[in-house]
């Protein structure tokens, strides 16, 4: 199975092709466009291994953005005890869903590649009960 180790938003993921990842958020960017991250550290399978001193030039992922959305309320709350003094705050961090569709070697070969994502349409849905019944 291939993988890459690619930087964005300043971390580190280790990802396949078909896997759905949550990085922080993609500016300039709207659902299901194509995505490159280009610094990728290092790509291989089980056998080989490349790595990048400290990122592999010409090697690229290829994915689509599923949507930009925020985590949860994270609460801040900060209390000074006998000075009736206190704070609350929330932080809501926002992340880019993304799936990862192609993996490309240094050389421009494609090293992995995910299966087509299947789109289920609710008309379908419709139409499959009816035909059960």
């Amino acid at each position: 199975m291939s993988f890459a180790i690619i930087q964005t938003g300043g971390k580190q993921y280790k990802v396949k092709a078909g896997e759905i990842l949550k990085v922080e958020k993609l500016e300039n960017s709207k659902p299901e466009t194509k995505i490159e991250f280009k610094e990728i550290l290092a790509y291989g399978d089980n056998k080989n291994i490349e790595l990048g001193e400290p990122t592999i030039s010409g090697a690229k992922v290829e994915a689509d953005l599923i949507k930009n959305s925020k985590n949860r309320t994270i609460l801040i709350f900060k209390k000074r005890r006998r000075k009736n003094s206190r704070r609350k705050n929330g932080h809501r961090q926002q992340y880019s869903l993304v799936r990862i569709n192609k993996i490309f070697s240094k050389d421009g070969k494609i090293i992995s590649e995910a299966e087509k994502m299947k789109k289920i349409i609710k008309e379908d849905k419709l139409k499959t009960k009816e035909a059960i019944k």
